[in-house]
């Protein structure tokens, strides 16, 4: 069973920074997706950021130029750079893996795909 532990949230005014990571138990597979969602209050959860086992990386459209993923195979870890951040960026953010399915391109950036998640970590951004 895969874990995942997300940390580095917190609160910050806007143009502020954070950085987030999610600790993974195991990285064994050979293909395989990460991602970064978030969940506003009253909002579905959407992806933010992808990943994949070949470097490919998504962002959705708000956060380009703003946040960058990243993973470290050394220290089983996934990151994500948040910079310039907006109240629109407040809720709270998962990081998720994607093990059962070969994809071929990009990660979708679908919560459906996904099978497990880390317990969330809370970014909250004030004007």
């Amino acid at each position: 069973q895969v874990q995942l532990v997300e940390s580095g949230g917190g609160s910050v005014q806007a143009t502020g920074s954070l950085r987030l990571s999610c600790a993974v138990s195991e990285y064994t597979y050979s293909n395989f997706c990460m991602g970064w969602f978030r969940q506003a209050p009253g909002k579905e959860r959407e992806g933010v950021a992808t990943i994949g086992s070949d470097g490919r990386t998504t962002y959705v459209d708000s956060v380009k130029g703003r946040f960058t993923i990243s993973r470290d195979y050394a220290k089983n870890a996934l990151y994500l750079q948040m910079n310039i951040l907006k109240p629109e960026d407040t809720g709270m953010y998962y990081c998720a893996a994607l093990f059962s399915r070969v994809i071929i391109g990009a990660c979708p950036p679908s919560t459906g795909y996904y099978d497990f998640w880390g317990q969330g970590t809370q970014v909250t951004v004030s004007s």
